[in-house]
């Protein structure tokens, strides 16, 4: 794996958000490998409740200034970068103001779920494309973490197919035990149509619950990882009939070590 890329993307990233199973998993996952000499990077969206000024962010003016099309609606691309201290690892942030400024992640204070968080997730997932095109940094292995992430498999299989920095890159999923309650706005499929994704492609996100999105990022995958003990019995079911390669839960001692070694034997190969 020394010199390869790998691409991290993830919904929650210590120490930017709140300790989390995800949020250390994807860290030190990225961490291992870069001790290992893999080239890395790591992308998330940047969250209203991240200090700026404490974490040291910084745009990234010739990477920011460009509009993406969500829903027909212009929305400008902001990006920003900051390094995690004693790591030489650097974070990239997905910020827009409208999606990303307001203080919280997923949820308003009442506990529910924001009404646009279908909307965030396909700028997110457009966003980080956009960004890793300008970088011209063609990932051997783009690793997916948390739902708000899930939408990127299939914009890559699907909205940048035809893209050739992205011809020989490998697409890993961890499923994570962080579902949520009730669904995205029941609009989200045709959100992702207008990007002229397929009915057939899109037809799960009709009903965009927590499993639905899921499934939706295992589909357009090559390979998938079950990061938490427990998940969903739903996508329970679905890992155990997958024809794809699969990484059964891994302890804490061990994951990090072990995503290394499918990446070697079972993504790349």
């Amino acid at each position: 794996m020394k010199n390869k890329r790998v691409l991290y993307v993830s919904s929650e990233v210590t120490p930017y958000t709140p300790l989390t199973e995800m949020s250390e998993m994807s860290f030190e996952a990225a961490k291992k490998a870069h001790h290992k000499g893999v080239q890395t990077r790591i992308f998330m969206p940047r969250f209203g409740l991240i200090n700026e000024r404490r974490h040291q962010l910084h745009e990234v003016i010739r990477l920011s200034g460009m509009n993406l099309v969500v829903n027909d609606m212009d929305m400008p691309l902001i990006i920003k970068v900051a390094s995690i201290p004693k790591e030489r690892m650097q974070v990239y942030f997905i910020d827009n103001e409208e999606y990303f400024k307001r203080k919280a992640t997923f949820t308003d204070d009442k506990d529910e779920l924001f009404a646009d968080n279908d909307e965030r997730a396909i700028f997110f997932a457009k966003g980080v494309v956009e960004t890793v095109k300008k970088l011209n940094w063609a990932p051997d292995i783009i690793h997916v973490h948390g739902w708000m992430a899930c939408l990127l498999p299939l914009y890559l299989k699907e909205y940048y197919k035809d893209d050739a920095l992205f011809a020989n890159t490998k697409i890993v999923t961890s499923v994570y035990d962080n579902e949520f309650e009730g669904t995205l706005d029941n609009s989200l499929a045709n959100k992702v149509r207008f990007d002229e994704i397929s009915d057939e492609k899109s037809k799960v996100l009709e009903n965009p619950t927590f499993a639905n999105i899921i499934k939706s990022a295992i589909d357009n995958s090559d390979a998938v990882i079950k990061a938490s003990r427990f998940v969903n019995d739903d996508l329970e079911d679905y890992l155990d009939d997958l024809e794809k390669p699969y990484l059964d839960y891994q302890t804490e001692d061990t994951f990090a070590e072990a995503y290394l070694e499918f990446y070697t034997e079972k993504v790349l190969n």
